[in-house]
């Protein structure tokens, strides 16, 4: 039994768990319409665990977090390679929205990468995500750029930042 790392109400947030994934994989894709393969999301979980989290109500997977480790420029100083984490993917079920758990998620989320001593965690959201951009935006990231054309069907996304350290 996985120990709650917070409670939104009557929600749960945990760490994942391999038997999670096949829930995680279904809200993937009814609710975001960038898919991974399974091995993506298992190779994933076996990554960076910390930082890949769920949020269960009454025993179903109803939104998920994963994040990983990366090297690379930093998005807050000119000079510098700086470890970072990336959130690679979050979502929730939409009738489970606007109930908190998105920020929960994001928190935990951030906290396993603050574990792995991350100076920075960035993502990438779509343009027309105004409701997630706000949430980041509460969340302290910073919209650094607009990528052009990121996403499949030519919509551009920001890329947003926070700096930890």
């Amino acid at each position: 039994m996985q120990t709650a790392l917070r409670k939104v109400g009557d929600y749960v947030i945990r760490r994942c768990e391999e038997q999670d994934l096949p829930a995680v994989i279904d809200i993937n894709m009814a609710a975001l319409p960038e898919h991974y393969s399974d091995y993506f999301f298992e190779s994933i979980l076996r990554e960076l665990p910390e930082a890949f989290i769920v949020a269960e109500l009454d025993g179903k997977i109803v939104g998920y977090i994963m994040c990983k480790i990366e090297f690379g420029f930093s998005n807050f100083r000119k000079l510098g390679f700086v470890k970072k984490g990336h959130v690679v993917s979050v979502a929730v079920l939409e009738e489970h929205r606007d109930k908190g758990i998105g920020k929960a998620l994001m928190l935990e989320g951030i906290n396993g990468v603050l574990q792995r001593k991350a100076d920075e965690i960035y993502l990438e959201v779509r343009v027309s995500n105004t409701g997630a951009v706000r949430m980041y935006e509460r969340l302290r990231f910073e919209t650094k750029s607009r990528l052009r054309s990121y996403y499949r069907d030519g919509e551009d996304a920001y890329l947003m930042a926070l700096e930890l350290v």
